[in-house]
């Protein structure tokens, strides 16, 4: 995964509920099933009731003067206009700055206008949204608030913009007490491409939290970094990966396809061998198939 639309797990899952944003956000944020079929019915229930032939500002309005129930769903449908960049409006620069005042004024509001405010605001990737998501960064996990799934949006939509001076507000929530934090940080993180995001990524790779290092490993690995081959060996390792709590045969699956894809990029003996063994003797003929790509793409 990157620090795309692919938000969430990010890059591999593993762990507990806790430490996840949305499915809708970020991929490396794993719902359990349950949870994901009631939003996934929520949400089209009400895009198809809301979202006919509405735009941008349509969905901005409603979050500033709809109903208390109302203000989340239209943040959720402006999240998702954004995504798709077919909206006239997006080009305008006051556009850009009437979101940013809405996502500063939805301090009080319900948890979930701001976090898909912010969602939002990462999809647009305008650099007017980094004070007000650099502050939510630090406040939202501080002692008067304690939402850390807002902080994790607002990490996410910081990744996305990718500005460089967000960096310095990001790097110390790698050491951040909640998992999840430190998760979407390292996603966020591996956007960037200089020298002190990839030391951090380095450093991540000895987090406690299994996950957090498959996250790092990946993105090191994007950069063509060799530190990253222990991790991405150990996510090919299907004897390794059946000993980690909570993953799921999906998530044991998603964690290989996604180590052998990086892999590729990375000048390593000991991965080119592992990549071999995956090739010849695995018993996914998708795993086979990207080892084999995987071999032809290496350095």
């Amino acid at each position: 995964m990157t620090a795309d639309e692919k938000p969430p797990g990010g890059e591999a899952a593993a762990g507990s509920e806790r430490q996840t944003t949305p499915f809708l956000v970020l991929q490396f944020f794993i719902f359990p099933m349950a949870i994901v079929a009631v939003c996934v019915a929520v949400f089209v229930i009400f895009g198809m009731i809301a979202a006919e032939g509405k735009g941008a500002r349509d969905y901005l309005a409603e979050v500033r003067t709809g109903s208390a129930n109302r203000r989340w769903q239209a943040a959720f449908e402006l999240s998702k206009v954004l995504q798709a960049r077919k909206d006239p409006a997006l080009a305008d620069p006051a556009f850009a700055d009437e979101l940013v005042t809405v996502f500063e004024q939805s301090a009080g509001d319900d948890p979930r206008v701001r976090r898909y405010l912010a969602l939002a605001l990462g999809r647009l990737g305008s650099a007017r949204a980094l004070p007000p998501l650099l502050e939510a960064v630090t406040a939202e996990g501080g002692a008067a608030v304690s939402d850390s799934e807002t902080q994790i949006y607002a990490i996410w939509a910081l990744g996305a913009i990718g500005d460089p001076k967000a960096l310095p507000g990001l790097l110390p929530l790698l050491r951040a007490e909640d998992p999840g934090v430190r998760k979407a940080a390292v996603h966020a993180v591996g956007a960037f491409a200089d020298d002190a995001s990839r030391e951090a990524l380095a450093a991540a790779l000895a987090d406690p939290v299994e996950d957090v290092r498959w996250n790092a490993a990946l993105a090191l690995a994007r950069r063509r970094d060799a530190r990253a081959a222990p991790v991405l060996l150990l996510m090919m390792d299907r004897a390794h990966l059946a000993t980690v709590p909570d993953l799921t045969p999906e998530q044991r699956e998603d964690a290989i396809e996604q180590a052998v894809a990086a892999a590729g990029a990375v000048n390593d003996p000991a991965l080119r061998r592992a990549l071999e063994g995956l090739r010849d003797s695995d018993t996914s003929p998708k795993v086979k198939d990207a080892a084999r790509r995987a071999l032809a793409s290496q350095p």
